[in-house]
């Protein structure tokens, strides 16, 4: 299964699905291309995934797919 270490050092791990620590985002301009009845499957490939630390709450966001490493963002 994939995962990616954080940097409090807590493994996070993101291949199950259902993911309870991943997020998916998209943008409101990324959105706005979708009307009408369209493909769950594609929407999905269009999305950002996020991993959210539960020991830190910081979020990963994979801004460009799973092959480049994530941006981490911690609360303030």
């Amino acid at each position: 299964m994939p995962s990616v270490l954080c940097k409090c050092g807590n493994k996070l791990s993101f291949g199950g699905i259902p993911n309870s620590i991943e997020w998916l985002m998209i943008s409101d301009d990324g959105f706005e291309k979708f009307q009408g009845s369209v493909d769950a499957e594609y929407i999905y490939r269009e999305m950002n995934s996020a991993l959210k630390c539960s020991c830190c709450g910081r979020l990963l966001v994979f801004w460009n797919g799973f092959d480049v490493s994530p941006i981490s963002y911690m609360p303030e």
